[in-house]
């Protein structure tokens, strides 16, 4: 009978912990977000960009005048931290930051207020990291005045 509740009792020890454990891997880092909270607003997960936002044609967007598109399954947050249609805000300009996915589809966008737009945010033209992984300059290119026989060929490098 000792013997049942001392395993029973190490049994849900185990299973108590294995519970717990990735709930407390869930935390946010706090080194891991830029504050604008400090300023009245939300915390925006790292890699974050700031730019001004228009829905052309849903998923069809335009960030800070250069055409681009929303990833599938895209969020838009109000500030409000409600969610937002697109088509509730079609044609409108608006300041947000936002995420993109691993394709360099935009991901998750949050419209600001006027507190969280004061705070100072990379832009995606001076991005947070030192690379940008969406865009390589290297490997040869045409400049539009490159003479045809000069134009690199396949295989080259």
């Amino acid at each position: 009978m000792n013997r049942c509740r001392i395993l029973l009792n190490a049994l849900l020890l185990f299973a108590t912990g294995t519970v717990l454990m990735p709930a407390a891997a869930q935390l946010v880092d706090p080194s891991q977000t830029q504050n604008e909270a400090a300023l009245g607003g939300r915390n925006f997960p790292a890699g974050t960009l700031r730019g001004k936002f228009l829905i052309v044609n849903w998923p069809n967007i335009e960030l800070d005048g250069q055409p681009e598109r929303l990833s599938p399954g895209a969020r838009i947050m109000s500030a409000d931290r409600m969610l937002v249609m697109p088509a509730s805000i079609t044609g409108q300009k608006l300041l947000v930051n936002y995420t993109r996915d691993a394709a360099g589809l935009v991901r998750e966008v949050w419209i600001l207020t006027p507190g969280e737009a004061q705070a100072k945010r990379a832009r995606a033209d001076h991005p947070i990291l030192n690379f940008w992984p969406f865009v390589a300059n290297t490997g040869p290119h045409d400049d539009g005045k490159t003479p045809f026989d000069q134009l690199p060929k396949y295989g080259d490098r």
